[in-house]
């Protein structure tokens, strides 16, 4: 799997220059885990970017990828769900899922350092990987479900290969 390096944001432009979320930390250790970001439920994912400086940044699930990255390109963004076990916290999902980034499956090689760095055990893989392409046609972007490499808009075939501009 190829690590694709840098996300652009790819999303509503109107979404772009939103202000930070309520709640964001930049987790510099475990312990920063203990102060779960404000409005966040302990059992709901949190929306995550891992920033150009390779550190990990979290904020409440509905928050928006490109608002918690400062509108700036990652290295990484998705969803992940922590856990306690044995009086530790743990990484026990999480996955590339960003509509406003639509990183590559490689970018689990980011997301690993930040978390290896942090010292949080972590699943070794994303365990929902999620794909993206946009349609060469109309531009949409698409998740690809179940192999069928098909836009749900205009129904033109999508390509193979992660086709989004390079940051």
């Amino acid at each position: 799997m190829k690590d694709l390096g840098r996300y652009r944001y790819v999303g509503p432009a109107e979404l772009a220059g939103t202000d930070p979320p309520v709640g964001a930390v930049v987790v510099g250790s475990r312990a920063v885990l203990d102060r779960r970001p404000a409005g966040s439920d302990p059992d709901e994912p949190v929306t995550f970017v891992v920033a150009l400086d390779g550190s990990l940044r979290i904020a409440p699930r509905r928050s928006e990828h490109v608002a918690l990255a400062g509108g700036g390109d990652v290295l990484a963004a998705g969803e992940m769900t922590f856990a306690r076990e044995g009086g530790r916290w743990t990484v026990a999902e999480v996955t590339n899922q960003s509509t406003g980034y639509c990183p590559g499956p490689g970018c689990w090689t980011a997301v690993r350092r930040a978390l290896d760095h942090l010292g949080l055990d972590h699943p070794g893989a994303f365990t929902t990987e999620i794909v993206f392409r946009r349609c060469p046609s109309c531009g949409e972007r698409n998740i690809v479900r179940d192999g069928d490499f098909t836009c749900a808009l205009c129904d033109s075939a999508l390509p193979l290969t992660w086709n989004f501009p390079p940051a």
